[in-house]
């Protein structure tokens, strides 16, 4: 910065002022300086810049993996956002619980960062405690966690609206496939559980627990398992509501290799809106990761620029609204739409 300053014919403190992008400086002066600065190729330390302003000008993102078309879209809206507040944006990838163990003991983002974002995780009383005391603003994203700000979709109003849509096809055996994970990662699965189970009692229908099967993503041997336990059902399913649409889209690939048509057989219906959705034409509940990322990163950087009442942070929750996309993949049960009958008005439903 002395450098800068020599070259420039200004004080160092001008030269702070300047690159700070403060507007005590004139015109002139600023082109002077930053003319300098190029000229000797001069880059801000942000480690020396934080001793001073407190401030280390990163986000940090704590994501159970990258390799999900859910944190790529959602990444790829807050990454630009806070390049253009002149932010970094700083990836703790944890995928397994081993590294799960090592970052709450540890705490690589205390110091390292002026606000955390955290992805989908279930994490334990104690884990939330940890990030309590970083002493920066922890914002949690995909979920709901009281008290503390949040980022989310309405999970159980989305499986209950989803649910919904097939009962309003008359369908009244529905099963629902959710995911496990042994890594101790949760993707909103409870939710989406509630809002079937929700949607069944508001309707009448008794709940079977022999509709709800897990499956584990991205393994084609385990939706068959979890399809064929539903299909040797003395009264299998005429519809089935899978939590993810990949789920969603391993279960059409093993219907229609045993022959069964969808949806004249069985309807499906996803939860996402993922671009496979659109491309498998399935019929699914969309949510949109891009404006929860988005968001995320707007409420980081209020909170972090945020002078007032701290305790005021807890009470700021963000809901995103998510919709029905019906599509090629859910049909009304057969038979149940008979010449001049009101498709919403079946005898089971008077």
């Amino acid at each position: 910065m002395a450098d800068v300053a020599e070259r420039a014919g200004v004080s160092t403190s001008t030269v702070s002022r300047t690159l700070r992008g403060l507007s005590t400086v004139s015109p002139d002066v600023r082109a002077r300086v930053e003319k300098a600065a190029r000229e000797l190729n001069f880059a801000v330390s942000r480690q020396a810049a934080s001793l001073v302003t407190g401030r280390t000008g990163t986000v940090a993102v704590l994501v159970p993996t990258l390799n999900s078309w859910f944190m790529g879209s959602a990444l790829s809206s807050l990454a630009p956002l806070l390049r253009a507040a002149g932010m970094q944006l700083n990836v703790y990838e944890i995928p397994d619980l081993t590294e799960r163990t090592a970052f709450f003991e540890h705490l690589p983002a205390r110091r390292n960062a002026d606000a955390l974002l955290v992805f989908s995780f279930d994490l334990t009383d104690e884990e939330t405690a940890r990030l309590d005391d970083l002493g920066m603003p922890v914002i949690y994203v995909s979920q709901h966690v009281d008290g503390r700000p949040s980022v989310y979709v309405d999970d159980v109003a989305g499986a209950l609206h989803g649910t919904r849509h097939l009962l309003n096809l008359g369908h009244r055996r529905i099963a629902f496939v959710q995911t496990v994970d042994a890594s101790g990662f949760s993707f909103s699965s409870k939710g989406r559980l509630l809002g079937y189970r929700q949607a069944l009692t508001e309707a009448g229908v008794p709940l079977d627990q022999d509709l709800v099967v897990s499956t584990r993503v991205g393994d084609k041997r385990s939706a068959a398992e979890a399809l064929g336990g539903l299909l040797s059902l003395r009264e299998p399913p005429t519809a089935v509501f899978a939590e993810m649409d990949e789920v969603a889209v391993a279960l059409i690939w093993n219907l229609r290799k045993s022959q069964i048509p969808v949806p004249e057989r069985i309807s499906v219906l996803g939860f996402d809106d993922q671009p496979l959705a659109d491309w498998f034409d399935l019929s699914t509940v969309a949510q949109s990761p891009s404006d929860m990322g988005r968001e995320a990163g707007e409420l980081a950087l209020r909170l972090i620029n945020d002078s007032g009442d701290p305790g005021q942070d807890h009470e700021r929750h963000v809901v995103l609204p998510t919709c029905v996309i019906p599509r090629a993949t859910t049909a009304p049960v057969a038979g149940t739409w008979g010449e001049g009958e009101d498709p919403l008005v079946t005898p089971d439903r008077l």
